[in-house]
């Protein structure tokens, strides 16, 4: 029987600084979690909650304005240690593939685990699918996730940096650029010319 394999779609809103400049010793926080899995090629699990950040738990201005998102709701988030475990628990569930847009979120993540001392969560591979789409598609520079899905003549899920959302267009792109890879790898009908050893064909007609 074929092992199961799990495909993880991830996302993660982070703190932001009060402005573009970071202040000395920022770094950003996990605030917001969106996990997708998807087993066999169809949804098995979601999981979404905020989360509560440790070195700088007053979200600025500039980062509630831009995420839509209150003190209140990431007060009452969970902790960073519980939603690393729950990401270690869909990690054991089956071998697993993390598939992010982009790499910040993983960076992130790592680097958040290492600042609270704890293990890193994933054991599988992880995909970049801005980098793939971005190779796939000769782009110059790295699309956004929306403006990706866009050029597909598709829309986004619910809310832009809504992190279940976006982990739900990650998912929904990503079913699209397998599509076209398949699409891509497909060998071309021949044509008759294919077929019809025409040297042959001319030398009958010779005699």
């Amino acid at each position: 029987m074929k092992e199961r394999h799990q495909y993880l779609f991830l996302d993660f809103e982070f703190t932001m600084p009060e402005s573009k400049r970071n202040p000395r010793g920022f770094f950003p926080e996990i605030i917001e979690v969106g996990l997708v899995s998807v087993l066999n090629g169809e949804i098995y699990d979601q999981f979404s909650s905020y989360v509560k950040p440790i070195k700088f738990p007053i979200l600025t201005e500039r980062c509630k304005s831009f995420l839509n998102i209150t003190q209140e709701q990431v007060d009452k988030g969970i902790s960073f240690e519980e939603l690393v475990g729950w990401l270690r628990e869909y990690d054991s569930l089956y071998p697993s593939t993390v598939i992010t847009w982009g790499n910040m979120d993983m960076k992130v993540l790592r680097h958040n685990c290492s600042q609270a001392g704890l293990p890193f969560p994933f054991t599988g591979e992880h995909r970049d699918l801005a980098m793939e789409y971005k190779k796939f598609f000769g782009e110059q520079n790295q699309t956004g996730l929306w403006k990706a899905v866009q050029e597909y003549g598709n829309e986004g899920v619910g809310k832009h940096h809504c992190a279940l959302d976006d982990a739900f267009t990650t998912y929904n792109i990503f079913k699209l650029i397998e599509k076209d890879k398949k699409y891509m790898a497909k060998p071309k009908p021949t044509t008759i010319g294919d077929r019809v050893d025409f040297s042959k064909l001319l030398s009958k007609f010779a005699l």
